[in-house]
């Protein structure tokens, strides 16, 4: 291994762990001779037995926070670390909100650049990044110079989340720091989406609809279709848009990043952002009746209809399979 420390912000969740964070602790291990990672929360102690599973030796807990948003507290104990500790070689950080808040302020108080939408990581001669542009079309790569710890913002589903079977990691408390005013928001409520079935970004089979139905309603079509698959209902930008389902339904560039075992993609063209989220996926169909679309260049099967027609009949050949 050519990087001999990474640490990674491991994001607690409602249920533990992102995977996000699972999946940054995949790769970290197989780039790094140590692998250590950043947590806060009320259960980092509880979370101590997954983080070590997924290869963290150490967890650097920065505390409850007491109701406040993590950007700037987490920021500023992990730039005392450093200070403290010394610098690794890399920081790892999810791309979801608070992670990205997290690298703009880390990258202030180090007066480090950070790389950004990440989706592949290499290290046969240092840390080499890799990036989709024009909608995924083209794969740039970039690496860090100059002394300090490259901070790296990673895309979802850009590894796979992989037990390592390592024991519990041990945790270390990070001291308070100081923010002043900047420290002072809190989150007075949330919101938590209502819904049934598994996540969008965890299911194994994905329904997504496009402008190809028509109207709001037709959406109804792809929700019944990814409960009868037990699978999750998404959407492209262009309805999301439309305010005919929410953003959190979105697939792709500026969505979410899914790679299911099936993706059927029902009325969707295939813009380049929208394929970007989902061209992973390990079998993708896709129902168009322009026989020209460009989701069929990247789809095993292809089905050439009205979704009107075709998503009905298979909605009534699952409910008529027996028990």
């Amino acid at each position: 291994m050519s990087v001999a420390k990474i640490w990674v912000v491991a994001e607690p969740s409602a249920s533990g762990i992102t995977t996000t964070s699972l999946e940054l602790l995949t790769a970290a291990r197989e780039l790094a001779d140590s692998v250590e990672a950043i947590s806060w929360g009320p259960n980092t102690q509880a979370n101590a037995a997954t983080l070590g599973e997924y290869g963290a030796s150490v967890v650097h807990d920065a505390g409850d926070l007491a109701g406040k948003l993590p950007g700037v507290p987490v920021a500023a104990a992990i730039a005392a670390l450093v200070a403290s500790a010394g610098a690794p070689d890399a920081i790892l950080v999810p791309t979801s909100y608070d992670g990205r808040d997290i690298a703009g302020r880390l990258s202030a108080k180090l007066d480090r650049p950070v790389l950004t939408n990440i989706t592949g990581l290499s290290g046969a001669a240092g840390l080499v990044t890799e990036h989709q542009v024009f909608g995924g079309a083209q794969v740039v790569t970039a690496r860090f110079t100059g002394d300090g710890p490259g901070i790296y913002v990673i895309r979802a589903k850009s590894f796979a989340a992989e037990s390592a079977g390592g024991a519990a990691a041990t945790v270390t408390a990070l001291a308070p720091v100081e923010t002043g005013s900047t420290g002072s928001a809190t989150i007075q409520t949330s919101h938590v989406e209502e819904r049934t079935g598994p996540a969008l970004d965890e299911a194994a089979v994905v329904v997504s609809g496009g402008r190809g139905l028509g109207e709001a309603a037709g959406y109804e079509l792809i929700e019944e279709l990814a409960r009868l698959l037990n699978g999750a209902a998404g959407a492209s930008r262009a309805i999301v848009d439309a305010g005919w389902v929410p953003y959190s339904h979105q697939v792709g560039q500026t969505g979410k990043t899914v790679k299911p075992t099936v993706y059927l993609a029902c009325g969707i063209s295939g813009a380049t952002q929208h394929m970007v989220g989902m061209k992973g996926s390990k079998n993708i169909v896709a129902v168009n009746k322009d026989a020209d679309a460009p989701i069929f260049t990247i789809a095993d099967l292809g089905i050439v209809g009205d979704v009107h027609k075709v998503l009905p009949a298979l909605i009534d050949a699952l409910k008529s399979r027996p028990a």
